[in-house]
């Protein structure tokens, strides 16, 4: 799998103040335990990746699915058991974050209660001996892009939590010759109304930095409105990067049609044989451009967004029984069953929606309809 992003490197060996674009590429594999036998002895299952020149991204899944490890061995916090860890054409699988010229943002705020505001941002430049004026100038730029030109003077023990964390983001973001600034789920702390502002800071702070900005999250809304790129990740694998259209139009696994969306992708049994092919047992008409699907078993997925019910029969569609029916204020939220398969449709607003008990025709078969074999996309 080959992942883009960009990336602004600083070798030791180039001169001081020189930023320059590299290339990531990760051909590894993680197991906290000694001698791994099988794919669940694994935190992080072997994976080839390459990041190029590119924009901001995300690792998203659930907890515990390798998002966190990745981002380890990227940054150097971690040496993987297996393989190896490339900046730039070179060998770094051994080097320290430091060497990496790597900054790193965490889950919970790390910084200095005694210093104030503008000292905390400043810290890591005064660690590399630069400049007064230039650690004053480069301060209050990172302080107006995140709001902060007026609490500069203050001591940052009495901050709100999520102040502190701003100052934990300016820290990440205040040195412009970094390969990577790598987010650990930085925005747990935050109220919901304050992660939506600085998610939209993020986003301006990586237009007009160009950095590469590498975001850990388990919240999709989180990934999907700050990456460029996503990539999904589940047990220990990743299953799929791509922009958040492509996530949600064409997912290459299951899991990724169910974990991106609300409601999820639905998906129903299906066969395909000599005399066509048939869902839940029943036969149905396919289109011509998918008269090719592989013969045997299949799951047919299909997003509740692209679904149309009718109260009486047609082409495409399946007989089911409303379960419930759900008002949001936009749409409807229809449940329905279907030989003990759940199936939600997401319809506009209707003046009579359909009601609980009756039977409704549900579209399972469109042009948007996706075919899996062994949780893996196949049509």
């Amino acid at each position: 799998m080959c992942l883009t992003a960009p990336a602004c490197w600083l070798w030791p060996r180039r001169a001081k103040g020189c930023t320059e674009m590299a290339r990531i590429d990760l051909d590894l594999a993680h197991a906290y335990r000694p001698k791994p036998q099988q794919d669940s002895d694994y935190a992080l299952l072997p994976l080839k990746m390459s990041f190029e020149n590119g924009g901001a991204y995300a690792l998203l899944g659930p907890s515990g699915c390798g998002k966190t490890t990745m981002l380890n061995l990227m940054s150097g916090l971690l040496q993987p058991s297996q393989g190896t860890v490339l900046f730039d054409g070179q060998d770094v699988t051994r080097s320290t974050p430091q060497q990496r010229n790597i900054a790193q943002v965490f889950q919970f705020p790390v910084i200095y209660d005694t210093m104030t505001v503008a000292e905390n941002l400043g810290f890591p430049l005064r660690n590399r001996k630069m400049p007064a004026e230039q650690i004053r100038k480069r301060v209050g730029e990172i302080a107006e892009m995140l709001d902060l030109s007026g609490q500069l003077n203050q001591r940052a023990s009495g901050l709100a939590a999520d102040a502190k964390q701003k100052i934990s983001l300016g820290r990440g973001l205040v040195r412009s010759d970094v390969s990577a600034v790598l987010f650990d789920e930085p925005l747990t702390v935050i109220d919901p109304h304050l992660k939506w502002q600085l998610r939209r800071k993020l986003k301006q702070i990586h237009r007009e930095l160009k950095l590469t900005l590498v975001y850990v999250t388990h919240d999709q809304v989180e990934a999907l409105t700050f990456a460029q790129q996503v990539v999904v990740m589940t047990r220990g694998r990743a299953v799929q990067m791509g922009t958040a259209a492509q996530l949600f139009e064409r997912p290459s696994h299951t899991f990724v049609g169910h974990f991106i969306g609300s409601p999820g992708m639905n998906f129903l049994p299906a066969h395909m044989g000599p005399q066509g092919l048939q869902v839940c047992g029943m036969a149905l008409p396919l289109a011509a451009e998918q008269a090719d699907l592989p013969h045997g078993d299949l799951k047919l997925g299909i997003r509740p967004e692209y679904v149309r019910c009718a109260a009486s029969r047609f082409d495409g569609a399946l007989a089911m029984q409303v379960q419930q029916v759900q008002d949001v204020g936009t749409h409807f939220i229809v449940t329905a069953s279907l030989q003990e398969q759940v199936f939600k449709a997401r319809l506009a607003m209707m003046a009579e929606p359909f009601a609980v008990g009756s039977t409704v025709w549900c579209q399972v078969l469109n042009d948007k309809s996706c075919f899996y074999r062994n949780e893996e996309i196949v049509a």
